[in-house]
């Protein structure tokens, strides 16, 4: 790899650094706006001031903003987000216990919605204008269009109320066989996956008819070379940068969507205990939860600008 692409590769390292602590300011500014005290919520209101003012103490409440801000940056750098003021517990380990949960389930979620996207995208491009291209545009506009909250209530209604053939509610348990599993992610990865494979399979299809309308791919014509072999051989080689761009940003909408559909579907996972976070106050277990969010949507947006990087010539023989 060339010299330049190796600086624009540390450059973007740098840049979401760079990122990642503008939004630790933000986090820590916004979360100490929340309403309310942490150390009130956490003692009832039966406490008496003096207990509330012993608790505020322990948990650094009645230091200046920007002594709190600097200790908290300080310990987020060795991993260690500080104790969950409800709980009386290392944020880090109530991370670690939800945070498995959320990854299985976009894992589940990736699995799903790339390849169909990615197929729904490409066939699309691949017979623009005709009835199947805009029978998928249809679809793929109506879904962006519908909001998550709306895909799950209607999911639930169908397939929980009217049907009885999926439980209303995600709780985790030993996985044992294929139906287990249906029963448990079926809900939450298809009201993902709606929204996901809609603005993934529109970004490939804007993607691969760039592409098809290069001059590269008119002398591929005229030498006699088939459809197919034009698609996998020249244009898809050429769209890995974009479409692996279109990938990560739309997976990256799966940190936001994903705080809505565990908490209708009351899974476990880090949304969940981020949204509860909210409820009690408890600013430790919120600025852990949402800087843990950033920096999965940041690596993703990375991953995306070194897969174009990457996948560009240009760049590389520079």
């Amino acid at each position: 790899m060339k010299a330049h692409a190796q600086r624009l590769i540390a450059a973007r390292l740098g840049l979401a650094l760079l990122t990642l602590l503008i939004v630790s300011a933000i986090v820590f500014g916004l979360t100490g706006l929340l309403p309310g005290d942490a150390a009130q919520q956490a003692l009832g209101q039966a406490a008496t001031p003096e207990q509330v003012a012993a608790l505020r103490h322990q948990f650094g409440l009645d230091q200046p903003a920007l002594t709190r801000y600097v200790h908290w940056l300080l310990q987020v750098v060795t991993g260690n987000f500080g104790t969950s003021v409800s709980n009386n517990q290392p944020v880090s380990e109530l991370i670690a216990t939800r945070l498995p949960n959320s990854l299985v389930l976009a894992g589940l979620t990736t699995l799903v919605s790339v390849p169909l996207a990615l197929a729904i995208g490409i066939f699309s491009a691949v017979f623009r204008g005709s009835l199947l291209d805009r029978v998928l545009n249809v679809l793929t506009l109506s879904a962006v269009a519908v909001p998550e909250f709306l895909v799950a209530t209607i999911a639930v209604l169908i397939f929980a109320v009217k049907l009885r053939w999926l439980p209303a509610l995600s709780y985790l348990s030993e996985v044992d066989s294929f139906g287990t599993l249906l029963r448990i992610y079926a809900m939450p990865v298809m009201t993902l996956c709606c929204v996901i494979v809609a603005q993934m399979a529109r970004m490939t299809r804007a993607a691969v008819l760039d592409q098809l309308s290069a001059p590269y791919v008119e002398m591929a014509r005229l030498k006699g070379a088939s459809p197919a072999r034009i698609v996998l051989r020249h244009v898809l080689p050429n769209t890995i940068g974009p479409i692996a761009n279109a990938v990560a940003l739309s997976l990256s909408y799966l940190f936001g969507g994903v705080v809505i559909v565990e908490s209708i579907f009351n899974y476990p996972g880090l949304a969940s205990l981020m949204v509860d976070a909210v409820t009690n106050r408890d600013l430790p277990l919120v600025q852990g939860c949402v800087m843990v969010f950033c920096a999965a949507y940041l690596v993703l947006v990375l991953i995306a600008d070194l897969c174009q990087i990457v996948s560009n010539p240009r760049l590389r023989q520079r």
